[in-house]
């Protein structure tokens, strides 16, 4: 049964009618080549906090982005049917969401990760039916959160991060968790997308630890020569 989201999705839903890579990203996405991936991009809603999105933390154990915070995703395998199936059986494996439970709305522009490259496809979800979820791998995945909206752009909790190697992006603070790289870059063109977005003073930076791991390309990024998103 299709369940119709909350009347506060809409206005994103509108705007990602008409949305390109370009709205997303600087860098051109090639037609060919490039290993398909998914990230799923799960709204949820809890009383008392508003909408929220899911977001984990990846294990400071890995040898590829260590400590990263990291929608839900993955790179396709050959059974899967096609991106959304690949967001969700990735989500079912890193935290044990259940499909059912879930609502795909939409497939943002593919976008392109240089470093790896990673073709990745964001697939946006409404999460109807919300249910615990945790690390099902601890080797894999550190931490599981919903991190509220009102927090993520309250001017307060947004700055930009300078990692060691130079890359300038944008990230939020939240319930605990730095979140930065790739997944900041698309939480931030969705808040701005989806009317959400405030205010705050983009003049913040704030150095980045060393985690041993080389920054994803994020949105936002200063540095004209960077292969990053926007």
């Amino acid at each position: 049964m299709t369940r119709r989201p909350p009347e506060w999705i809409g206005p994103l839903l509108t705007r990602l009618g008409t949305a390109r890579a370009e709205d997303f990203t600087r860098l051109t996405t090639p037609a060919e080549g490039g290993r398909e991936s998914a990230v799923l991009v799960l709204l949820g809603e809890q009383p008392g906090a508003g909408p929220d999105v899911l977001v984990l933390q990846r294990a400071a154990t890995l040898r590829n982005h260590a400590g990263q915070p990291a929608f839900p995703g993955g790179a396709a395998d050959p059974e899967d049917a096609d991106v959304r199936a690949t967001a969700l059986r990735e989500a079912n494996e890193e935290v044990g969401l259940d499909p059912t439970s879930v609502t795909v709305l939409a497939e943002l522009p593919k976008l392109w990760i240089p470093v790896s490259d990673f073709v990745v496809t964001p697939v946006l979800a409404w999460w109807h039916d919300p249910h615990p979820v945790h690390p099902r791998e601890p080797a894999e995945v550190a931490h599981v959160a919903r991190l509220p909206v009102s927090e993520l752009v309250d001017p307060a909790n947004r700055m930009r991060v300078r990692h060691p190697s130079g890359w300038i992006g944008p990230a939020f603070s939240a319930r605990g968790m730095l979140v930065w790289g790739f997944t900041a870059g698309v939480l931030a063109t969705l808040l701005e997308m989806g009317g959400w977005a405030r205010p705050w003073p983009h003049g913040r930076v704030v150095e980045l630890p060393p985690s041993g791991a080389t920054p994803a390309p994020s949105a936002g990024t200063d540095n004209a020569d960077e292969t990053a998103l926007r």
